[in-house]
């Protein structure tokens, strides 16, 4: 197998001595030169043993060139050898080109290959590129035959190719290249400009000698009031759109704070925050929704409010019940239609629901808004529109994840091309070199990683320790959710137990969402206790094991709880309460906010006071790292729980919003106070497909499984809600269809498709079908585009290796037909 090319810095060794000549007017036909001196002196010969070679190469293995030496050196085995001893052959490779002395003619033809152009100067340049301007001149221009042309004014070939060095030729090249430019089309011109491999001054003046030398400018007295009102439009509507792109550009949410996680802790802390900004963007999108077609016209339309309502004491912001319960934030609020202005006015000026009369003559009027549509069909629309948001995300991060990616030549690129010259700014040049310091640390990491051979007996204790460790946890996650299943049956026998004292019995419904959250904050630090004794040797293999650990906690407590909300407390036909999907848009809003005051507690106790007790006590500036893994997972609890509580709470992406913007700041400071950078840098480029995949299927497809079984399958409540007298809420689109077909037979054909396709879950199950297929298809797709990528790579290799085998065969054949005397002065000379 032809090993790599190793673009290293021995190599650039290689450049500085075989240079390309300074005046390369005799570069481009140095081939033919070539040839011609091979045919004057016997070159025949040397094509018969190029011959013979070939019929060598042909008999035995192609990929075997051993047997064909370099003068002097030996090649390497291209079939055997691994990647440290490919490393020590190239460089072997490399000294004994080093150690020649290249003939003129060998020279000539090395500086003639594509990749010699680096070094050239800019007078063979301005040249070659005037002879390209020629060439496309006279494409685009037609002149007549040579025959048609007198004998005198036919041109001569006496002299031909005899350059003439002179001080001031390089002056007429430029000024030529200046004329054909001028006679070029403008579009023709920036190309050849923008394809010139000179420096941007170099390009500025012959673009500027372009245009000063044509036609000389007409002046502005000259010009049309007409047309310099035109020319002052378009420049300033082109000001604006650059401004206004400008400040489209500035109002990016946390740029400057992502810019400094990311140069100080790397690319892993940076997935964190970015994934909470994606986080914050789903939950905008739902609270719009929402909030227009839910929230708004409810509003604006609101029902009649019992006598006894609650005050507000405080409490509620703790436990969402109370006062906040007859409010547009729970489910119960809402009417099941809304009445039009007329029938309003009739009822002095208020909406009559159900739950407190409802007077024939009034509902049989027109009606505004269909709540229960409008509900039903919202919640619908809007779990879709984030399915296909999900899965495209999903799709695009694994085409930019999974691609082929070199680390040696992504080091060289974040070396060479990541400085931004445009950055003048102090403080952004600053942030700028830390940003390309770490990720350079990262590279540089990820290609000095070895693995270590272990042997059969460390491999068995590793393996016995593993074992342990995942016995541990799964052990510990047993018995966590164990606890919170006969836990929770308690407290929902205590609560259908009506007692004297309101306030105490609305303060123990924060019992189960306390231990709930006690449970995540805890457990997560047996599983690190479990991952130190396993004493991982890549940081990135142990953030993998952390997170999953940690995904099997959060779904097994997130399974125990829906079972609690939709199995006993909907289901249970003993239970006191009028409306139980306000009290589990409740339970909800507490899970949510007592999750979030655990965070902040262990962002105080674990990361702010552990450096002070670090710094004080123990004399140590060793601070805490920053735990990804635990501090995702509850991201993608939390945003669960808000999927979740979008049917029975339609104001929790709101709450959520209000959540995430806390707490990234409050991370933000407090990983910018209290933590550290981790020990090993390691770069993390599959981090966020793998946070996005997570957030799709176990938390999203959880969640749509969820809210489609209570709006298909359970019974909604009867004295709240827009689904009231419904045996399911599905049945709200029913119905609509079944009116829209009353008043106007010829949309039957809506009712049909509405059974058909609405009604009959196997669309449902097609269409989640052609999701995974369409997901699928995309790894295939980038899975064959890294294919294609690896074998471009390896035959870029392979024609590495042909280029330094030609090159020594070459001067080879070259040392041959030299004379005695010549190969006793070229040693001398050595």
């Amino acid at each position: 197998m032809v090993q790599r090319v190793n673009f290293v810095l021995d190599h650039l060794l290689i450049e500085s001595e075989l240079e390309s000549p300074v005046d390369e007017e005799g570069v481009h036909d140095s081939f033919s030169r070539l040839i011609a001196e091979q045919r004057d002196h016997g070159g025949a010969s040397d094509a018969v043993e190029l011959q013979q070679l070939q019929r060598q190469l042909h008999e035995e293995d192609p990929y075997d060139v051993a047997s064909l030496s370099s003068p002097g050196h030996v090649f390497r085995d291209r079939r055997q050898g691994q990647r440290n001893v490919g490393r020590e052959e190239d460089v072997n490779l490399g000294d004994s080109l080093l150690g020649e002395r290249w003939s003129s003619a060998t020279m000539r033809v090395l500086s003639s290959m594509p990749s010699r152009t680096i070094g050239r100067s800019r007078g063979a340049i301005i040249s070659q590129y005037y002879n390209r301007t020629m060439q496309l001149r006279r494409r685009r221009q037609s002149r007549p035959a040579i025959r048609d042309f007198p004998h005198s004014a036919r041109p001569s070939i006496r002299g031909y190719g005899i350059e003439v060095d002179t001080t001031d030729a390089e002056v007429s090249k430029r000024d030529r290249l200046v004329n054909n430019l001028q006679n070029l089309s403008v579009g023709d011109r920036i190309r050849m400009l923008r394809a010139m491999p000179l420096n941007l001054t170099e390009k500025r003046n012959l673009r500027q000698s372009t245009l000063h030398q044509g036609k000389n400018p007409i002046s502005a007295s000259h010009i049309p009031c007409c047309s310099q009102l035109k020319y002052y439009i378009i420049i300033g509507a082109r000001q604006s759109w650059y401004s206004w792109l400008s400040f489209l550009h500035s109002l990016q949410l946390w740029q400057v704070p992502l810019k400094r996680v990311s140069g100080r802790f790397g690319t892993g802390v940076l997935s964190y925050f970015l994934f909470l900004k994606t986080l914050l963007f789903f939950n905008f999108f739902l609270f719009l929704v929402t909030g227009a077609f839910l929230v708004l016209p409810q509003a604006i339309h609101p029902p009649v409010l019992p006598a006894e309502r609650r005050s507000f004491v405080g409490l509620e912001l703790l436990t969402g019940a109370g006062y906040f319960s007859d409010t547009v934030m729970y489910y119960g609020y809402y009417c099941n239609y809304t009445l039009s202005s007329s029938c309003r006015d009739e009822d002095g000026g208020q909406n009559v629901s159900l739950s407190n009369g409802t007077r024939p003559d009034c509902t049989s009027k027109r009606l505004s808004y269909n709540m229960p549509l409008a509900y039903f069909s919202t919640i619908g629309v809007s779990f879709f529109i984030t399915c296909i948001i999900l899965v495209y995300s999903m799709s695009k991060s694994f085409g930019r994840s999974f691609r082929i990616d070199n680390s040696h030549s992504i080091l060289a690129m974040k070396v060479l091309c990541s400085w931004d010259f445009k950055v003048i700014k102090k403080s952004s040049v600053k942030l700028m070199s830390e940003n390309i310091c770490t990720q350079v640390k990262e590279l540089l990491a990820e290609v000095n990683h070895k693995h270590v051979k272990n042997t059969g007996c460390q491999k068995l204790w590793r393996m016995m320790v593993h074992g342990l460790a995942w016995a541990i946890c799964i052990a510990s996650t047993t018995a966590c959710v164990l606890a919170i299943y006969y836990f929770s049956d308690k407290m929902h026998q205590r609560s259908s137990r009506a007692t004297q004292q309101p306030l105490l019995d609305e303060a123990s419904l924060l019992a189960l969402p306390v231990v709930v959250s006690l449970i995540n904050l805890l457990l997560p630090g047996l599983f690190n206790l479990a991952a130190w004794m396993e004493d991982y040797d890549s940081p990135s293999v142990r953030t993998y094991v952390a997170i999953g650990r940690n995904l099997m906690l959060k779904v097994s407590v997130l399974g125990v709880l829906c079972y609690h909300w939709l199995g006993r407390v909907a289901a249970d036909p003993n239970i006191k309460r009028t409306c139980w999907e306000s009290f589990v848009g409740q339970e909800l809003y507490r899970f949510l906010l007592v999750e979030f005051i655990f965070t902040l507690l262990d962002t105080l106790f674990g990361e702010f006071l552990w450096r002070l007790f670090s710094e004080k006590v123990l004399k140590r500036r060793r601070k805490p790292v920053f735990d990804i893994a635990r501090n995702v997972l509850e991201l993608i609890y939390g945003q669960t729980l808000a999927w979740l509580g979008v049917l029975f709470t339609p104001l929790l992406p709101a709450v959520q919003i209000c959540k995430l913007l806390l707490l990234f700041y409050i991370k933000m400071s407090s990983v910018m106070m209290n933590c550290q950078a981790p020990r090993k840098p390691y770069r993390v480029s599959q981090m966020t497909t793998v946070f996005i995949t997570l957030l799709c299927f176990p938390s999203f497809l959880g969640a749509s499984v969820c809210v489609t079984y209570t709006m298909w399958s359970l019974t909604p409540s009867s004295s709240c809600g827009p689904f009231r007298e419904l045996k399911t809420m599905f049945q709200a689109g029913k119905r609509w269809v079944e009116a829209l077909e009353k008043d106007n037979p010829n949309l039957s054909v809506l009712a049909r498709a509405h059974s058909y396709l609405v009604e009959n879950p196997f669309f449902l199950f097609v269409g989640a079908g052609i999701f995974l297929v369409v997901i699928y298809f995309h790894s295939q797709v980038v899975d064959g585009q890294r294919k294609i990528i690896a074998l471009l790579q390896e035959q870029i290799e392979n024609e590495g290796e042909d280029k330094k085998f030609l090159i020594t065969r070459l001067q080879s054949i070259h040392e041959r037909r030299k004379t005695p005397a010549q190969r006793l002065t070229s040693q001398e000379s050595r």
